[in-house]
């Protein structure tokens, strides 16, 4: 590779990462979420790390075949489940497991001609609003569901808005109550944020997702710092020039960073089309040469700046993390007004990525 930005990829963080959710829930079977390509690490490179979870959630069909062509023989669970009928043949080939939340779903599957039943997660509305039936439709929905003959085992399903905060399940907790009331079934109800802080939520199947990745459900990075998690991402890059600027002289794009006083500036080869949050303000975390200082200026395409105060012995070629174990992701996203997930899951195909 010539240009010098790269993200690694610690595969034994994530593996690390899978056995801290299995303390957290210790008597949960759980989905390991990899959807948008693992959280933009990559499917097929992280896959295999996670070879001891007990079944992958995923949205794309695609990247389900994918698993299933390169050995996994466990559960496969579709997260919106399937979105044209004619996507059912690849289900029974492939044997997956689909959500169901939407009466077309249920018709469509009756209607559908497979070789064997396949297993359903019916999913209940918790009050998020996006996807699920209504609580009060729950009881008259399942009992269709057991008079198919393509529908195999049933478990129920949830997912929550606010398990970051500390009551943040509870009226959901309710309606799902409500909605399963006299339902003997398997329950997966846990995203990242309720498999660490709400053990009422883990049920039968956790469905762990950023956690695995050991950034932050919450988007606060203080909010997991004790759990064990560790990031499984870094990008890092190099210093690539050097400005010596006087007092009153700009960086940048829209000359939005203007020095106070001489300051030395080094160019650093990663920029939005990397994946880099444009929006990062002056003085967003950034790690040169050991040294933790902050970008200046508005991130551009292909490079930001960082002020060398606090590094005065950094030059060409000096290392910097954009993120990783030194610097944060959620730390970053927090300065940039975004969360974790938005970038790790953009980081950009042209940055090469390596597995440690």
């Amino acid at each position: 590779m010539s240009r010098p930005i790269v993200a690694s990829l610690d595969l034994q963080a994530l593996r690390q990462n899978l056995q801290v959710v299995r303390r957290a829930a210790p008597h949960s079977r759980v989905w390991s979420v990899v959807k948008a390509n693992a959280y933009g690490h990559g499917l097929d490179r992280v896959w295999s790390a996670l070879g001891a979870t007990d079944g992958f959630a995923m949205l794309n069909l695609e990247e389900a075949i994918l698993l299933r062509e390169r050995g996994w023989k466990g559960p496969v669970l579709l997260l919106e489940g399937f979105f044209h009928a004619d996507e059912l043949a690849l289900f029974d080939k492939y044997r997956l497991t689909t959500s169901l939340h939407s009466n077309w779903q249920v018709k469509a599957l009756a209607n559908a001609k497979l070789n064997a039943p396949l297993d359903v997660y019916l999913k209940i509305n918790s009050g998020m609003n996006r996807l699920g039936f209504a609580p009060e439709r729950v009881h008259s929905v399942w009992q269709q569901l057991r008079d198919i003959k393509n529908v195999g085992q049933l478990t129920l399903m949830a997912h929550f808005a606010d398990a970051d905060k500390p009551d943040g399940i509870d009226e959901p907790m309710r309606r799902i109550g409500q909605a399963a009331e006299g339902i003997d079934a398997p329950r997966s109800l846990a995203n990242s944020a309720a498999t660490l802080w709400h053990p009422q939520a883990h049920f039968d199947w956790v469905r762990p997702g950023i956690a695995l990745y050991g950034a932050s459900p919450s988007g606060q990075w203080r909010d997991i710092a004790t759990s064990g998690l560790q990031p499984v991402m870094s990008l890092k890059s190099e210093i690539i020039g050097i400005q010596n600027l006087k007092a009153g002289e700009t960086v940048g794009y829209g000359s939005r960073y203007r020095a106070d006083q001489e300051r030395r500036i080094g160019i650093v080869a990663c920029g939005y089309a990397d994946g880099y949050p444009r929006q990062a303000p002056d003085g967003a975390p950034v790690l040169v040469d050991g040294v933790r200082t902050g970008i200046v200026g508005t991130v551009s395409m292909d490079m930001l700046a960082v002020d060398l105060t606090p590094c005065p012995q950094a030059g060409i070629g000096s290392p910097v993390e954009l993120w990783g174990n030194a610097i944060k992701v959620d730390d970053v996203a927090s300065a940039a007004g975004t969360v974790g997930y938005e970038l790790l899951t953009a980081l950009a195909p042209r940055v090469p990525v390596v597995t440690v």
